[in-house]
């Protein structure tokens, strides 16, 4: 039996590794957009390459005219991280009804259901536009971000967004703003008398089996670092050095280790910098940052990143809330930092806005229908990750989220449910025949 397209597009696209991660200058190229370019092709989907400062998108526009869809998705996806144990991360395997590897779910999925469902559409009326973009894991500014100023300038700003970027098969119409902030010290280095001791400590997740750092839930979930930093400030030691499993600012680090004086007789260097930085750290995660409006999430600050460079220990925060402006965060995080800090710096980058749309939206109505019509929960509902709806949803488009049920999102093993990705062909299809005919 001939495999699904769908599943076979997935699998081909999972070959190809488009990593971002700017720590280590990996950036996705002009060659990997041309190679899915031509990929696309073969599956009946003519796109055109754009590119902005060095970073690949792929575009197609069918129809003319009101109203105007973007189907909207991205093929950037996280570094690989530790911890596989499935198959290779960019050698997909197709198992038990599941698709694994690296962008298996987030976001190649959205990437093969899209091209599958409108790659012979013709709209009766108005404008599809089909949108991929390559740098959504890294912020979107030359991606998602440049498509919106372009599209408004041609006229063609968009009436509706299908945001092909979930992992739930569920439509969301809430999402927070992503942000980072950098809290960094100078080292203040001293040899004391003791000896260099070790303990680990494991980020554990419960619920939702992904090391997505938007999905993390205090109070349910155990976060390395943060666990790290309260055992720091209870036993009053101090620190030598610490190491991870560090990823990317957006995952949760899967192990922090703290190299610490447990005393005794000999020599070793301490850091007092460091070890103030670390017990910053339970403070920074319970910061009460006001927000613009509500979340089911509220507002999530995870530590997911530490580096050692020129003097300086850096921590890297992923803040997720429902703002448009770093400035709340700014000023909260600084009030903090003077009283653990003296001598810290802050950083805080993001902004740009959030997902919202009106339960009453005529596009979360379509898709509603569309889902309870293949037997989904048509509900709308609030996901964790930020995603490139933001640069559409404040400029009043009617905007939704969406895409097939996956698991482990940025950590190993991530993969689809095969199910739910061919029935999102069949959700996006629906979608843009009932908007266009």
């Amino acid at each position: 039996m001939a495999a699904n397209p769908v599943v076979e597009l997935l699998s081909k696209l999972v070959e190809i590794p488009t990593v971002n991660d700017p720590s280590k200058g990996l950036k996705v190229g002009v060659d990997e957009a041309e190679k899915i370019g031509r990929l696309l092709r073969e599956y009946g989907l003519e796109t055109d390459l754009i590119v902005w400062e060095g970073t690949p998108s792929l575009l197609a526009v069918l129809g003319e005219g009101r109203p105007v869809t973007l189907f909207l998705a991205h093929f950037d996806v996280v570094p690989p991280g530790p911890g596989w144990s499935m198959t290779d991360p960019f050698k997909p395997l197709v198992t038990n009804g599941r698709l694994y590897g690296r962008g298996s779910a987030d976001d190649k999925s959205n990437i093969a259901a899209i091209t599958i469902a409108l790659r012979d559409y013709k709209p009766r009326e108005g404008t599809v536009i089909i949108a991929f973009t390559g740098d959504e894991e890294v912020g979107g500014a030359n991606g998602a971000k440049r498509i919106a100023e372009m599209l408004e300038k041609e006229g063609l700003f968009p009436d509706y967004l299908v945001n092909g970027d979930g992992s739930l098969s569920r439509i969301i119409i809430r999402r927070r703003n992503a942000f980072k902030a950098k809290i960094s010290v100078k080292n203040e280095k001293r040899v004391t008398r003791g000896s260099k001791g070790s303990k680990s400590f494991e980020t554990i997740i419960k619920q939702r089996k992904t090391m997505h750092s938007a999905y993390f839930v205090p109070g349910v979930d155990t976060h390395a670092f943060v666990e790290a930093s309260l055992w720091l400030r209870d036993n009053e030691v101090e620190l030598v050095g610490v190491e991870g499993e560090w990823v990317k600012s957006n995952v949760l680090p899967r192990k922090v280790t703290l190299h610490y004086n447990v005393g005794g007789e000999g020599s070793v260097e301490v850091d007092e910098g460091l070890t103030r930085l670390v017990k910053s750290i339970i403070p920074i995660v319970r910061a009460p940052i006001p927000t613009e409006m509500y979340s089911d999430y509220g507002v999530s600050i995870n530590p997911n990143m530490y580096e050692y460079k020129d003097g300086y220990h850096t921590v890297v925060l992923d803040i997720r809330a429902m703002l448009s402006s770093k400035d709340n965060i700014q000023v909260v995080l600084s009030q903090i930092l003077r009283e653990t800090l003296d001598n810290g710096k802050l950083e805080v980058t993001g902004g740009g806005g959030y997902l919202y749309t009106s339960r009453d939206a005529r596009i979360v109505k379509i898709a509603a229908r569309a889902n309870a019509s293949l037997g989904l929960n048509p509900e709308p509902i609030e996901a964790g990750g930020a995603s490139d709806s933001r640069f559409f949803s404040p400029h009043g488009v009617e905007a939704i989220d969406y895409g097939p049920l996956g698991y482990n999102i940025h950590g190993p093993d991530e993969h689809v449910v095969i199910e739910n990705l061919v029935k999102s062909v069949e959700f996006y299809r629906r979608l843009a025949e009932e908007i266009h005919g």
